[in-house]
């Protein structure tokens, strides 16, 4: 059968929107409830062969995590090659699921160090691969004549994205310490399963846009472009900074609420179901930023995409102060309440809204029509070089022990640090980068 190739020419949403949406909520389901069990599962509940304890340390494992994490966001660039110049968006994005899928069985089946490598592996092959298709697939069903609900649809598209990841962060802990690993692992395989035929079904609604690789080759040595990605290259080395910290709630927030008072309203949470505050937050959050927030800085201030990023900077920043500070008391011998960590979400929640999804969209429209799933790659590139940078930090900590000058609290400030500069840095790109917006064209 011929599929559409263009999208439909309608100032409406585009008819296969809620096939994407509900299949991202259910991927996002089976990645964040795997995600959030790794610290837990790597320091209490990671056999040999033989069927012996094989634990890590918080700093070890921490490593693996933050490795992991660094892949899922680098095979981004091999599927979005291949989207653009061989198989186009739709046929990558159902291949490489089913990958992904696989992945969640060898993590479901086999609770060893091999296994923990291999499903880690195929999980970031397939999760990684399918992530700037279908980024830039939703971008891909509107045209011009519906482009001012790309804003509300990237919203939406975020919406779903933690809708499923708040129900996943709560219920997978559980299924963690009642019934292990294997249940724990297995249940997010089949939602990405459920998730893989939500899309299959929607195929007939979906605007195909074709790889076409002569023109993806053509685009590149255009001069324009070639600025374009420089451009835009810069600005995610920047927002790499960001995911260094904020991809840090998933192990050494995790790690240090294991030390912390964990009773929210008068019950006793388990310390990795706090990462459920976060999409919780962001799902509360959308719409306040955009009806109230957003209208009410724009009375003094111009918000375009950059400065929305800079301005979420320098709260991710702030946000790390806290950890350091409940790192702190807990090293002078106090057990602090879990409500710090809460405060501290609000904040990396506030930033990841106004740096993530601002940066989402700006993405796909200053992205060439025939190089929107390699730009989107790129952007995801950046998540890539936080973790990786962060990985790099605990291994250097977990190879010098306690000689380490990053022990405790000081671990938490060198980040702050950190944030602060990029943020000061920013500041500039925000006043002097100048772009171009691409939209597919439409069928009439």
């Amino acid at each position: 059968m011929a599929y559409r190739t263009a999208p439909v020419a309608t100032s409406t949403m585009p008819p296969g929107i809620p096939y994407i949406i509900g299949n991202e909520l259910a991927e996002r389901f089976s990645f964040y409830g795997m995600r959030t069990i790794l610290m837990v599962f790597m320091t209490t509940a990671l056999v040999t062969h033989e069927g012996a304890k094989d634990l890590m340390s918080e700093a070890e494992a921490s490593k693996w995590i933050h490795a992991y994490m660094a892949a899922v966001y680098l095979t981004p660039l091999a599927g979005g090659l291949i989207a653009d110049l061989w198989l186009g968006k739709y046929k990558t994005i159902i291949s490489l699921s089913l990958v992904y899928c696989l992945g969640h069985l060898v993590l479901a089946l086999d609770s060893t160090r091999d296994g923990l490598f291999w499903g880690l592996t195929l999980v970031a092959i397939g999760a990684g691969g399918i992530k700037p298709c279908v980024a830039s697939h939703v971008g891909d069903q509107f045209g011009k004549s519906n482009a001012h609900l790309l804003p509300r649809i990237y919203n939406w598209f975020y919406f779903s994205i933690n809708f499923g990841s708040v129900f996943a962060t709560l219920l997978t802990p559980w299924l963690m310490k009642e019934h292990g690993p294997h249940v724990a692992f297995g249940v997010p395989g089949v939602l990405m399963f459920i998730a893989t035929f939500l899309f299959w079904l929607g195929r007939n609604q979906f605007a195909h846009i074709p790889p076409q690789p002569r023109e993806f080759l053509q685009e590149l040595q255009r001069p324009v472009v070639l600025r374009s990605i420089a451009g835009l290259m810069m600005i995610y080395l920047f927002i790499a900074m960001f995911w260094s910290l904020f991809d840090q709630t998933a192990s050494r927030w995790v790690a240090q609420a294991t030390r912390m008072d964990l009773t929210l309203f008068g019950v006793e949470v388990l310390p990795d179901q706090i990462q459920s505050v976060n999409p919780l937050l962001v799902m509360l959050m959308i719409p306040f930023f955009s009806l109230v927030v957003y209208p009410f800085v724009g009375r003094f201030l111009t918000l375009t995409p950059l400065r929305k990023i800079c301005l979420g900077f320098a709260i991710a920043a702030v946000s790390f102060v806290i950890p350091a500070l409940v790192e702190t008391w807990i090293v002078a011998g106090e057990k602090p309440t879990i409500w710090w960590q809460v405060f501290a979400y609000v904040l990396i929640t506030g930033a990841e809204i106004m740096i993530s999804i601002t940066a989402l969209e700006f993405s796909y429209t200053q992205a060439p029509a025939r190089l929107k799933s390699i730009i989107m790659a790129l952007f995801y590139s950046s998540v890539f070089l936080g973790n990786i940078f962060t990985s790099a930090v605990n291994a250097s900590i977990e190879k010098t022990g306690l000689a380490s000058s990053l022990n405790g609290s000081a671990y938490y400030w060198f980040f702050v640090q950190c944030m602060a500069v990029t943020t000061v840095l920013f500041v500039f790109v925000a006043l002097f980068y100048k772009g171009q917006t691409y939209l597919q064209e439409e069928k009439v």
